[in-house]
């Protein structure tokens, strides 16, 4: 039986710490911002940035310094899932692709997933991996 949970909606602080302008409180992401930016911060935290959980994150950064191919791109897949499936146990994944670009030398990401307890539709986050130096 799968997992459900009664979603009674969720909510976080935005990652610009601006303030809003009539009541001065935290700018905050409800619901489904909320959870993609939950999503994005797993995938692009490397384990040890976060205090108190030196596991949190992903080491999809081992995998970009590679030589973009096809190997390569199951390689972050496969982290990107596991990652996920870790640290973010509100949502499930429904497709998860990971396109290498030849020409920009990166990786074009497409996830796919159901936020668990939720009557929604199916949410889509498109992101671009890109080694850093």
């Amino acid at each position: 039986m799968p997992l459900q949970r009664v979603n009674s909606g969720f909510k976080d602080i935005s990652m610009s710490f601006q303030s809003n302008p009539l009541n001065g409180d935290l700018i905050a992401l409800k619901n489904e911002n909320a959870i993609a930016r939950s999503i994005r911060n797993i995938v692009f935290t490397l384990p040890g940035e976060k205090f108190f959980n030196g596991n949190f994150g992903s080491r999809i950064n081992r995998s970009l310094f590679d030589i973009i191919d096809p190997l390569s791109a199951i390689s972050i897949r496969e982290e990107i899932e596991y990652s996920i499936n870790n640290y973010e146990p509100r949502v499930s994944i429904v497709t998860l692709e990971v396109t290498p670009d030849y020409d920009n030398n990166s990786y074009d990401v497409l996830l796919i997933y159901n936020i668990i307890g939720a009557e929604i539709a199916p949410q889509q986050l498109e992101f671009v991996l890109q080694s850093t130096r």
